[in-house]
């Protein structure tokens, strides 16, 4: 408990002295969220949520590249829903230079891996969509202070099953966040919690 309580606060005070960065060398680690709802119906409560969190590491400035995890739900009286996957990703940050927005800055979003969705209706059979998916889509992020950006993404998502649907494309608004920190706070802070 220690440890977690000493994370946290190093990254809120890392969030707040010191500066946004999309240059070699810093992180983002984050999220997304989207498609995240309760209905409540008659004989019909729905629910829905899709999380998407990542890490990744800038390899050059405004190029960051890194793995992400999707998990996600859609569920309602005899429908329901499942979608996950696994794999890389890659993020590029239009240059402050050649668009200025203040805090904000636009970017482009890609990913591609191992990706699936189960789908289970009452009374019809089960469809199935796993296999390689690619995803891109632009972004805008906006810096609420000098690390921690609040974004939204359009993405475009494709999925070439091996499953009995063969393809499954999408559409999908995400809502989310990201902590750009710097590799050298992050080493000081591993080195800190490994000495507890």
């Amino acid at each position: 408990m220690k440890k977690t309580t000493i994370l946290m606060s190093a990254i809120i005070l890392f969030a707040f002295t010191t500066h946004a960065q999309t240059q070699k060398n810093w992180y983002i680690i984050g999220g997304n969220l989207s498609n995240i709802g309760l209905d409540f119906q008659e004989n019909n409560t729905a629910f829905s949520f899709n999380i998407t969190p990542r890490v990744a590491w800038f390899v050059k400035d405004n190029l960051a590249v890194g793995a992400e995890v999707l998990a996600g739900v859609n569920t309602s009286s005899g429908f329901t829903s499942v979608t996950y996957g696994i794999g890389p990703i890659a993020r590029y940050y239009v240059s402050q230079k050649d668009l200025t927005l203040g805090r904000a800055r636009f970017f482009l979003d890609a990913n591609v891996g191992i990706y699936g969705t189960n789908i289970k209706t009452t009374g019809i059979p089960s469809s199935t969509t796993n296999g390689l998916g690619i995803g891109i889509g632009p972004g805008l992020a906006y810096f609420l202070n000098e690390n921690i950006a609040l974004e939204t993404l359009l993405k475009y998502n494709s999925n070439v099953g091996f499953g009995n649907s063969i393809t499954r494309n999408s559409l999908v608004l995400g809502i989310g966040f990201q902590i750009h920190l710097p590799r050298a706070k992050l080493k000081s802070l591993k080195n800190e919690i490994e000495k507890m």
